[in-house]
């Protein structure tokens, strides 16, 4: 079990085999709580407001989701070009 160090100014490092298996960068952002007398650190994703759909383009992206599982599909081979 890896074991970190509180360092000067509350920064944890968080062990490289843990930070390889979650895909953690250098500058991503993560979530820390607390419960029960645990800390809890989960990767966060940041989302720009202009990149989110509003509730219109939302239903279009369903109704298109939907239609595509009803409809018969057949894959193209993968080419070189």
């Amino acid at each position: 079990m890896p074991i970190s160090r509180l360092g000067q100014r509350r920064q944890v490092v968080i062990p490289k085999e843990i930070c390889d298996e979650l895909g953690l960068h250098e500058g991503d952002f993560v979530e820390v709580t607390s419960t029960k007398g645990l800390v809890i650190i989960k990767p966060k994703k940041v989302v720009d407001a202009d990149d989110v759909l509003t509730p219109e383009e939302e239903k279009i992206v369903r109704k298109g989701e939907a239609q595509l599982k009803k409809t018969p599909h057949v894959s193209w081979p993968n080419r070189r070009t």
